[in-house]
Parts: C-alpha cells; structure tokens; sequence
C-alpha cells in the first residue's frame, strides 16, 4: 500500500478544482505526492504543493476532506493509502507548473464522475466528497 497525500485547491471565480498531470502519466489527479522521512500527511501536502505549483499554503489555510484506500492511478497493481486536504484559500490565478508537473486543469465538481483520466482517488472519493459539502455544486455545473 502506497502511502500518499492530495491537495485540493480551489479556483476563487467558480469553485473548479485543480488537477495536474505528472510527467509519467496520463492520468490527471490533485497536486501531491508521497511522504518524505516521517512527514505527516499534513507536511506531505504542503511540501508537495509548494514544490510542484511553487505555491506555499500553512496548516491554518488546509483542512481535511478525508482518508481512503484507491487504486494508484500511475503505478498498476498497487493500491493508495490518502489523506486529501483542502485549501481554504482560493486560487485567482492559475500556478505554474514544475518538478514533474507537465500540464494543469481545472476540473469542474459537476460531471467529474464521468471523467475517464481522473484518478480514481479524485473521481471516486474525493470529489463526490467536496460535492456533499458543496452546497450543490456538483448538479449545477459548478455554481453555488
């Protein structure tokens, strides 16, 4: 089991989500990665964040939407043990992409489920999370 932790961040003018594509994959899931040393899964996230999006976040600004077991969307065959955060703050600009980031998108809650290269961790647990807590986001297109 694959011990990793995703950030969900949030566009600030319609509540999208953004997803990154890394370099050995074609799948697009939320920035994030897996522990360093004895990192919590706290630490992992906001380390994560920052080296891939240059984009420094503090435990104040990151709350937990949940932990689930999926299947590791990059590496067939084995299964993910996550801890999904997300940020309080929301995005106005779209960050740059680095370390082994090599495309962004924005991923709208509604009809997410119906994606086909999200990774099942966003597509089966973590989105129809953030759609339970996000005042119909999901069955309007995205607006509140």
């Amino acid at each position: 089991m694959i011990k990793v932790t995703g950030v969900v961040l949030r566009r600030a003018s319609d509540g999208a989500v953004l997803t990154v594509r890394k370099r050995s994959t074609g799948m697009f899931m939320f920035p994030g990665g897996k522990p360093e040393g004895d990192e919590t899964p706290l630490e992992t996230g906001i380390r994560e964040v920052r080296e891939e999006l240059g984009i420094s976040l503090t435990p104040e600004q990151l709350r937990p939407v949940g932990e689930w077991h999926s299947d590791a969307a990059n590496e067939p065959g084995h299964g993910l043990h996550s801890h999904v955060f997300v940020s309080t703050v929301p995005l106005t600009d779209t960050p740059v992409p680095a370390a082994e980031i090599v495309e962004l998108r924005w991923q709208p809650l509604a009809g997410a489920e119906d994606v086909t290269d999200l990774a099942p961790l966003a597509r089966l647990h973590a989105l129809p999370a953030l759609c339970a807590v996000s005042s119909g986001a999901c069955a309007t297109g995205g607006e509140s």
